[in-house]
């Protein structure tokens, strides 16, 4: 079945784009909300949940604004990506996020993401 592209944006207020990053780049920042454990292996993240390991090459990066990553086994025209943006007439930052699912399973992805990023928060030290 085709997936289709879904975006989610999140808004953070009081935190850094630095801090952000480093926790959607970095192994100890991933493994304190998106999975248990993460290790790179040049453009390649391994991920860890329990005993499951899944593999993803980032395949775009542009500091501290955008990443990118496909899973190993998923189509190339598939990925997920974190975009950082600020809102100019306040300060905030904004998390987007876009993932692909098939359509039965949207919203169970979206309702994932939401459990994933309030974990973020948390680790974030921000509501």
């Amino acid at each position: 079945m085709k997936k289709e592209k879904f975006h989610i944006e999140y808004v953070f207020d009081k935190v850094s784009k630095r801090s952000l990053w480093n926790h959607l780049t970095t192994p100890p920042g991933l493994s304190s909300w998106f999975a248990d454990n993460v290790d790179i292996d040049g453009q390649t993240y391994v991920f860890y949940w329990d005993k499951t390991k899944e593999c993803a090459e980032m395949t775009y990066m542009k500091p501290e604004m955008c990443v990118r990553f496909r899973w190993e086994e998923e189509d190339d025209s598939t990925y997920f990506e974190f975009r950082i943006n600020t809102v100019e007439l306040t300060g905030a930052v904004t998390l987007e996020i876009t993932d692909f699912a098939e359509a039965s399973e949207k919203m169970d992805a979206i309702s994932l993401w939401d459990s994933q990023v309030d974990e973020l928060r948390r680790t974030l030290g921000v509501n």
